[in-house]
This record gives structure tokens, C-alpha cells and sequence, in this order.
């Protein structure tokens, strides 16, 4: 079992958003300020941790069980990255084949077999398959392996909607896995008043928007090196900023069960903002 001096943290965020860049660009920042991290992706196309390992396709955690069997070594499906963070892709089943979700759940509970919840981790981040909440993706809040949320968004209309569902899921879980929601973190798309936006639509959840990372072409460039911006260029402005945002990680102690809203009142947000145009094609 996981050490209770360990934060879990899991990231959510709507399919697209920038999600797997933006945690492994925040835990580089987490790294570099000496702290022992361990990221597992969580979604079927694993690719949670490329950029931590440089761009290596790792074996995921499923197809090793599958081309090997149960007695599968810790070496096997955990490799060490950049500056010594721990890497595990859960992966998923065969095309077509079986609910992706149950990677998720195998790769975990193989984890924990393994021993590689260790006491010397202080974060474990589950990197989720986009706004999922429900069956094996929702197994990290709903097991209570993960205890803090932080939902990816951006001051899209989508990005909300997708915002607003995973509150849903936090608040339905929250009771028996004890998790809780410790902000929004805004991946920019540089879209009018999305520092506005976002606030208020936090507010309205109850939580905080715990930081806004601009968007800056510096971190495709990083992706095109197969590296994280710090990797990539320590003393580049965005490198600056995911390390703001590893701090306010860190410094973080706002944590709250979400008050989700009801479609009306997300959609008067939307209004309030100009957001509420596109709304009627994509209602859900």
C-alpha cells in the first residue's frame, strides 16, 4: 500500500487540453526542487511520460503481463526519468477488445504488489485519460488512490463542460474515497478573458484557479526534442512558469468536495462571458 505521507494526486481534464504535457512539465518542476515523484499514465495511448524519458516509447504495463505473464519484475514496467521520476504506462487491451479502464486498475494493483509505492516518494500523479469518470478511469478517485484533483482546462466552452462533469465525479466519490478537488489549472489557449472566465467559473465550484500557464510555442519545440521546457531550456520564461505552477502544487492546502453546476447555470456563465454561441451543436 501506498505511504500515507505520499501525495496522490490525479489529472483530469478534457481530451486535447494539453493534459499529459502539462503534468509531466509540472512534475520536471517538482523534480528539480528535489522532491521524489512517480507519474503512471493512464490512458491506452501511453504517452503520460515520453517526454520524461526522452521520448522513450515505454512497454506498457498490460502488454508486458501480457507477453510475459504474472511474474513480472518492478524493472519491467517502471523506468526511471528525468531527474529520477519514476514512469509507468498502464496501457490498455487490444483494439476493440475489453475496457480500456481495466488497465488502469491491473497496473495499479500490480504496483502496489510490487512494492513500488515506496516511503521515499512524496507524489504519485495518475495522468487520466481525458474527461472520463466513470468505470476503471474513475478508479483512481473512486478507490481513493488518488486523494487531490486538479482539472486541466482552458477558458473554452468545451474545456468547461468537461470541467464541470469531473466535479461530478469528485463530488460523487468524495464521501467514500475521500477525495477532494485542489484547483483548475488553466493551459491557455489565449482566448478573450480566460483568466476571467475561469475564475469565476472556480468560484462557482467552490475551488481556485491554482494557476494559468501561458501559451508559448517553446513547449511544442520541447515536444519536437522528445524533453520537458525544463529540460529542454531551464531559463526560458515557460520554464519559469511550470515551476510557479510545481509551487503552487506544492503550496497548496484548498481542498474542497466540488458544488457542480446544473446546466443552466453553467450555460448563464457561458452567456455572462460570449461563450454561449457554440453551445446549442454540442449540448449535452
Amino acid at each position: 500500500m501506498a505511504s500515507e505521507k505520499i501525495r496522490k494526486i490525479a489529472i483530469y481534464g478534457k481530451g486535447g487540453i494539453g493534459k499529459s504535457t502539462t503534468t509531466q512539465n509540472l512534475t520536471a518542476g517538482l523534480a528539480e526542487l528535489g522532491r521524489r515523484v512517480m507519474v503512471v499514465g493512464c490512458d491506452p495511448k501511453a504517452d503520460s511520460t515520453r517526454l520524461l524519458l526522452g521520448g522513450l516509447a515505454q512497454k506498457t504495463t498490460l502488454d508486458t503481463l501480457r507477453d510475459i505473464g504474472e511474474h513480472v519484475e518492478l524493472t519491467e514496467i517502471l523506468k526511471e526519468g528525468y531527474k529520477g521520476i519514476k514512469c509507468v504506462e498502464s496501457g490498455g487491451p487490444e483494439p476493440g477488445v475489453g475496457c480500456a479502464g481495466r488497465g488502469i486498475i491491473t497496473a495499479i494493483g500490480l504496483l502496489e504488489r510490487l512494492g513500488a509505492y515506496t516511503d521515499d516518494l512524496d507524489y504519485v500523479f495518475y495522468d487520466v485519460l481525458g474527461d472520463v469518470v466513470c468505470g476503471g478511469f474513475a478508479m483512481p478517485i473512486r478507490e481513493g488512490k488518488a486523494k487531490e484533483i486538479y482539472i486541466v482546462a482552458s477558458g473554452e466552452m468545451m474545456a468547461l463542460y468537461a470541467a464541470n462533469n469531473i466535479s461530478k465525479g469528485i463530488q460523487k466519490f468524495a464521501t467514500k474515497g475521500g477525495v477532494r478537488l485542489g484547483g483548475i489549472i488553466c493551459n491557455s489557449r489565449n482566448v478573450d478573458r480566460e483568466r476571467e472566465v475561469l475564475t469565476a467559473f472556480a468560484r462557482e465550484l467552490g475551488t481556485q484557479l491554482i494557476y494559468l500557464v501561458p501559451r508559448d510555442n517553446i513547449v511544442q519545440h520541447a515536444e519536437i526534442k522528445k524533453k520537458t521546457v525544463i529540460d529542454y531550456k531551464a531559463d526560458s520564461n515557460q520554464a519559469q512558469e511550470y515551476r510557479g505552477l510545481a509551487r503552487a502544487i506544492e503550496e497548496n492546502t484548498h481542498f474542497v468536495v466540488p458544488r457542480p453546476m446544473t446546466q443552466d447555470r453553467l450555460e448563464e456563465i457561458l452567456l455572462e462571458f460570449g461563450l454561449l454561441d457554440m453551445v446549442e451543436p454540442y449540448k449535452i
